[in-house]
């Protein structure tokens, strides 16, 4: 994944309808001449220069970038999770998040550098640190976390360098947190409208389904008596998933319709029934009065749900952000109502 496949200027030509007021800027206007006024002119439709888009949209591959998204998420909250289940005397637990964990970032390196084309391409961006790069300092970032989740992993299956394998626990528990959610610092410093547009709110969205991932993971494979921890963080992080990425939408305006409308409304809309039937479902598998049998059906049909909706919100929201730099009108709208509202501050 290259810096240089989604641009951040990129105007090839906005000449075509740019007098035109629409959306919600037509709206006001219309309503400032008086209520019984009807428009004379239809609403323009946006296009550039020789039907060229304005942006160049995204050339990631689907699979492997929102496949990157998701499980670099569910890599960096199975850490803490793991940490934690070291703490408390969980072994089942944090076995189970520390396999997670390793397995997960190794499948989401494979995938960055499938995209990218070849291993040199990653490791290139490790040649300098530039605090001003997302992408740089995400290289960085996976390059120190990857092998303390390998070490942590393999001190715990093999019983050997405890002390190793503690310390390898906590780092990556510290950097955890990070590796979910840079990724949304990413997108939103891409010219997408829809994910730049985001920027305040994509990261808390990111954490929540992150951490939603990470425990749907620990109800699939971990005991059930131990997996306390993660029916709260399956609440907690369907809660600020679902609560964050509603104040997103009503906060971006027109930049939010992409996820309204195609494939992104039906994933994220499966992603909000899938997070929030899955976190009900394993706070009920934690009541008292169930069978072993029954409590683990119900934490693996949880967990399952869980794992399904975090995967539906990271595709969801990457096809929104290509849908949205396709279409110029995703970027000439937000940049008149911006434009004008600066105009009526003054």
């Amino acid at each position: 994944m290259s810096g240089s496949d989604v641009t951040r200027g990129g105007t090839e030509g906005a000449r075509p309808g740019r007098e035109a007021l629409t959306g919600a800027v037509a709206g006001r206007r219309r309503r400032r001449r008086g209520r019984g006024e009807r428009p004379m002119v239809p609403e323009a439709e946006f296009s550039s220069y020789y039907g060229r888009p304005i942006l160049k949209k995204p050339t990631w591959q689907p699979l492997d970038i929102a496949g990157y998204l998701y499980l670099g998420g569910l890599a960096g909250a199975s850490s803490p999770l793991a940490a934690g289940g070291h703490v408390t005397g969980r072994p089942g637990l944090a076995r189970a998040a520390k396999l997670g964990a390793s397995g997960a970032i190794l499948v989401s390196l494979a995938a960055l550098v499938h995209d990218l084309g070849r291993p040199a391409r990653f490791l290139n961006m490790l040649r300098v640190l530039k605090p001003t790069s997302p992408m740089n300092l995400g290289s960085w970032l996976l390059a120190g976390y990857a092998p303390l989740t390998v070490a942590a992993a393999a001190a715990d299956v093999t019983g050997r360098h405890r002390s190793v394998g503690a310390a390898a626990t906590a780092g990556a528990a510290a950097l955890g947190p990070l590796v979910a959610t840079y990724t949304a610092v990413l997108l939103s410093d891409t010219a997408s409208p829809s994910w730049h547009e985001g920027h305040r709110e994509l990261p808390f969205v990111f954490a929540g389904s992150a951490a939603t991932a990470a425990a749907g993971l620990a109800l699939v494979c971990a005991p059930v008596r131990e997996t306390g921890p993660a029916r709260r963080s399956a609440v907690l992080g369907a809660a600020l998933e679902l609560g964050a990425f509603q104040v997103m939408k009503r906060r971006m305006g027109t930049a939010a319709e992409p996820y309204e409308r195609g494939k992104p409304h039906r994933l994220m809309r499966a992603a909000g029934v899938l997070t929030a039937g899955g976190a009900a479902l394993a706070v009920h598998a934690g009541r008292r009065g169930h069978t072993s049998g029954r409590a683990r059906l119900l934490a693996a049909g949880a967990g399952t749900a869980l794992l399904a909706g975090s995967a539906a919100l990271r595709w969801g929201v990457f096809h929104a952000g290509v849908a949205s730099a396709e279409d110029p009108r995703y970027t000439v709208v937000p940049q008149r109502e911006r434009l004008e509202a600066r105009t009526d501050r003054r």
